[in-house]
């Protein structure tokens, strides 16, 4: 009866949607340690609602990144990325509450712009060339974990404060999986508190599941293959369609 209700309220077309997005997002994410909600959440926004769109994207990721994490605690900066923590701890559930509270086509507006802004900022080139130091780690996972709470879109902060330093690409990429396991956890808890996971979640999350634990896994396999900035490019040019597909004003053409 559950799953015939849920098929009831999704037309074929937005199943299909979501599998495809779950697939390409993983790939980014397999190779790059993030960028999968960036691409997902604006889409799935698009065509199922914040609401279902973000825990979604968290349940699945949370579940099939499970592999990517024995590689990472070995090769990560594990007190770098402790502290980073820290500050996921205090933005997770403020980025929680505006998600449960605030009005969705709000939150989708605000999504496109929070994934727009990151998208140039990474795009950009800008990192940060500093030492890490303590307080502006924490700092840095408490912005963070107020965008992963909010949308899932958390990485890019993360990803350009330990991009802008002496540490080697691999290096990076286990910080970025490690303090994303992490993140996930605290997310999670942030979520259930908050009543996000629904039934309809946890449906779909069974859906598009294998399709985004196949992506994972190829895209881990281009990491030590393919050039790395000709991928980088290509996921920012996903990305970047993504926003404009998940624009609201969108929507008649779109669902």
């Amino acid at each position: 009866m559950l799953a015939g209700s849920l098929w009831g309220d999704f037309a074929p077309g937005t199943i299909l949607l979501l599998l495809v997005t779950a697939a390409i997002a993983s790939l980014a994410r397999g190779f790059s340690g993030f960028g999968a909600a960036l691409i997902f959440v604006p889409l799935g926004s698009a065509a199922i609602g914040p609401q279902l769109a973000v825990p979604l994207i968290l349940l699945i990721d949370a579940v099939m990144a499970l592999g990517l994490i024995p590689a990472a605690w070995r090769q990560a900066d594990r007190a770098c990325v402790g502290m980073m923590s820290i500050g996921a701890v205090i933005g997770i559930p403020l980025g929680t509450l505006a998600l449960a509270w605030l009005d969705p086509l709000i939150v989708r507006w605000a999504i496109v712009a929070l994934v727009v802004a990151l998208l140039i900022l990474l795009i950009s080139g800008w990192r940060y060339h500093g030492q890490p130091k303590t307080l502006l780690t924490i700092g840095v996972g408490g912005v963070s974990g107020l965008f992963s709470g909010a949308a899932q879109v958390g990485g890019p902060p993360v990803v350009a404060y330990w991009l802008g330093g002496a540490i080697p690409i691999v290096g990076v990429r286990a910080n970025i999986v490690l303090y994303f396991a992490i993140s996930s956890v605290l997310t999670i808890a942030s979520y259930l508190v908050g009543g996000l996971f629904t039934w309809p979640v946890i449906v779909l999350a069974l859906v598009t599941g294998p399709c985004y634990g196949a992506g994972l896994y190829v895209g881990s396999r281009l990491f030590d293959r393919t050039n790395e900035t000709a991928f980088r490019r290509l996921s920012y040019i996903l990305i970047a369609m993504a926003a404009i597909l998940g624009l609201p004003i969108l929507d008649p053409i779109l669902r």
